[in-house]
Order: C-alpha cells, then sequence, then structure tokens
C-alpha cells in the first residue's frame, strides 16, 4: 500500500513526558503524519504549545475536515473525540468512551479503518482500559502495535490492558521514540 505512515498515540495520566520524549525524537520533514489522544476532557490544554517547543513539528489540535498531511503532529481537542478518515480529521461531541472525551479508541479504530497497514498505534502510560480495544482493531487491520513498558510508565494500567488485548511490542520509551522516529524517516511499518 502507497502512503505515509500513520502514527497514532494514546497517552493519559502520566504520559506527556513520554508523548514530549516521542516528539524530542521526530524530525523535521518527518514522513509521517502523527495524531496524539490525551484524556484532557472539557479542561482548557496548552498540550500543543508544550509539544511545539519540544519537538520540531508543527503542532496544533485538530480541525474539522484538515487532510492529514506528512511531518504534522495533530491533538485531539477537548471535549471532542478526533477521527481520522481517508479525507481527513472529523471531531465528534458523541457519547464519551471510557468516561473520557476525547477518548483513545475512537481515533485508534478510525485510524485502522481508513489507513489498515499504515497505522502505527501507539499507547504510553494511563489509567484505566482506553486503548486497548483501539490497538487490537489496528492489528487486525495489518498495522502496527506498540506499546510502553508498563513497568516503566508512571500509570501502568492503559500498558498493562493493552498488553492483555493484543500482540503488541512492549518497548522502553528510549526505543519506542527511536521506532516511531524511524517511521519519520521512511521505514516501512511492516517489513
Amino acid at each position: 500500500m502507497t502512503g505515509f505512515p500513520i502514527v497514532v498515540i494514546g497517552a493519559a495520566a502520566g504520559g506527556l513526558d513520554p508523548v514530549r520524549h516521542i516528539v524530542e525524537g521526530l524530525p523535521r520533514g518527518c514522513a509521517a503524519a502523527i495524531a496524539v489522544v490525551f484524556h484532557s476532557g472539557a479542561q482548557p490544554s496548552d498540550v500543543p504549545e508544550i509539544l511545539s517547543w519540544h519537538g520540531k513539528l508543527p503542532t496544533s489540535f485538530g480541525n474539522e475536515g484538515t487532510p492529514l498531511e506528512p511531518g504534522r503532529l495533530y491533538v485531539a481537542p477537548p471535549d471532542h473525540h478526533m477521527l481520522l478518515s481517508r479525507g481527513g480529521i472529523h471531531l465528534d461531541r458523541g457519547s464519551k468512551v471510557h468516561d473520557m472525551r476525547p477518548a483513545i479508541d475512537p481515533l485508534f479504530v478510525s485510524a485502522a479503518a481508513a489507513y489498515g497497514p499504515r497505522v502505527v498505534g501507539v499507547v504510553v502510560s494511563g489509567k484505566g482500559r482506553d486503548g486497548a480495544a483501539g490497538l487490537r482493531t489496528i492489528h487486525n487491520h495489518g498495522g502496527l502495535a506498540l506499546i510502553q513498558d508498563p513497568v516503566e510508565a508512571a500509570a501502568s494500567e492503559m500498558p498493562a490492558a493493552a498488553f492483555d488485548k493484543n500482540a503488541p511490542e512492549v518497548l522502553p520509551i528510549d526505543e519506542l521514540a527511536h521506532r516511531i522516529a524511524g517511521f519519520c524517516a521512511g521505514t516501512p511499518v511492516r517489513a
């Protein structure tokens, strides 16, 4: 399948540091599009600004109808699920998932449905089970499932739940960041 990789990352409690570490390693001119969900709820969020300070990629909240472009980082806005389609980003204020909006599973499931084997799903630190079902969907659509090693995660529940449900690769954050930077450099999602 042709096209650039789509990297989707889910984070919650304790997840800002691992995501920041990943973003710091992404090269300018990244060949992948990156979409991130934090469990921010309806509260205002400075996450795009924080990630911009630490990375080289243009970073913003996802906006309705924005086409996905390689070399950009999109963050789910507060109180909206961020979904991906072949046409780009769609925002949804539908029901909460795992008592959260935005939630990780809607992003992961929509990315898998739209982009199949081009998707790399990543679950880092957080409480609860959000991301586990979505990561399984990514894996079932031929994408790659990666999780932060639960042993090093500030909150191990989400990575552990993702591990229980899937066949992911479990990596310490340094290796995870290196692996994702490789997709930016053109490493195929599946060799």
